[in-house]
């Protein structure tokens, strides 16, 4: 029989090639290889895989190592287990998709986003800040008139994949299957107490009531309040809209007119304030496209990686300078916090419509139009 030749003798060798083991000697070069593109080459490349630098990449593997007991495994670097899991979260990537990137088993894929998640989880009191109060001496437009308050409150739904028998609980006004998820914001787009896991067709005020009923739940000293939509009550530490009134910003554009009297004068400087939840919320699940179209996890799964989501999404905020995301948005980089513990005072612990409130609301509502900057809202 004569010796094969040109293009049949290729085919040849290269099935030989297919059908040789995928041994150790081969996966370590791949490994390290596809690792140093993600992170060793330049800034530009780091944020596009895993949406931020490769100094704040670093500094997270070492949190991940040091607090949350993250450990090499397999031949497996805490780089590349973080690397995985970030890309999970931010490009959507399933399990296969995330085999291929990475070069590794399928089988050990799951592994490795687990025990990240778990290190992650860890990070709670590092990551999740502790809102103060805006100043008596506040000059920020946006906030001034905001005396005492703690930032601003509000339901984020997040899409999930749930069983069809589950899919009635979850699906939401707007016929969405998400999670209904509660979550307070500051001043600087920090997000604060996060409570994750309630089914899109729960009421707001029923996950809040829930939240503050709970043995570790939302804690708001007396005095101090957050920002609410007209979803809320109207009650201690919880500072909502006039009903009935204007309060869209878009409401207030070049071409409408100004407030006409005090009550859509503070629906308005009350919008601006509590809009920042909204431009958190946004630029997070910009950030992270699992939150815009989970991949299939065991709903306990998936409620923790949003949770986790939260958590990094601080920490980014935290340790960059400047964020190509939040740049679109025009928003900018934000000021360090006070961590101190709250000590032991009273905190609210009822939410029930309340006179007093109501009173203190029209009262902030008269100062603002008697101080008659109506021009500079």
């Amino acid at each position: 029989m004569p010796p094969v030749r040109g293009s049949a003798a290729r085919e040849k060798q290269k099935c030989s090639e297919c059908m040789r083991p995928y041994t150790m000697l081969d996966r370590i070069p791949n490994q390290v290889r596809h690792a140093n593109r993600l992170v060793g080459v330049t800034d530009i490349d780091c944020m596009l895989n895993l949406q931020m630098d490769r100094n704040t990449f670093g500094r997270l593997c070492q949190l991940l190592k040091q607090r949350g007991g993250l450990t090499d495994v397999k031949c497996v670097s805490v780089e590349e287990q973080v690397a995985k899991f970030i890309g999970l979260l931010a490009y959507h990537k399933n399990s296969k998709f995330v085999d291929f990137t990475i070069e590794k088993s399928d089988q050990t894929v799951p592994d490795y986003v687990h025990e990240v998640l778990k290190a992650v989880l860890k990070l709670h009191d590092i990551l999740v800040v502790q809102p103060e109060p805006v100043p008596e001496d506040c000059l920020d437009p946006r906030w001034k008139w905001f005396k005492g308050c703690l930032g601003a409150l509000d339901a984020a739904h997040i899409n999930v994949l749930v069983d069809n028998e589950d899919k009635g609980r979850y699906r939401n006004k707007k016929r969405e299957i998400t999670t209904n998820n509660l979550v307070t914001c500051d001043r600087n787009l920090r997000f604060g107490y996060i409570l994750v896991g309630w089914e899109g067709s729960a009421s707001d005020i029923r996950v809040l009531r829930d939240a503050v009923f709970r043995d570790h739940g939302l804690k708001v000293p007396k005095g101090n309040y957050y920002l609410c939509d007209y979803g809320y009550t109207n009650s201690e530490g919880f500072l909502t809209l006039y009903k009935k009134v204007r309060y869209h910003l878009k409401d207030w554009g070049p071409a409408m007119d100004m407030p006409q009297h005090a009550q859509e004068l503070f629906n308005l400087r009350h919008a601006k304030a509590r809009n920042t939840i909204e431009r958190a919320v946004t630029v997070l699940k910009m950030r992270w496209g699992i939150l815009r179209s989970p991949v299939f996890f065991p709903i306990q799964v998936q409620n923790r990686l949003i949770m986790a989501s939260f958590y990094l999404h601080n920490f980014i905020r935290a340790e960059m300078d400047v964020d190509p995301i939040e740049q679109r948005l025009g928003v900018g980089p934000w000021e360090s916090d006070n961590e101190e513990a709250h000590g032991d005072i009273p905190f609210v612990d009822a939410i029930d419509p309340s006179l007093d409130w109501n009173r203190k609301r029209d009262e902030l509502a008269k100062a603002m139009w008697l101080h008659g900057h109506v021009c500079e809202v």
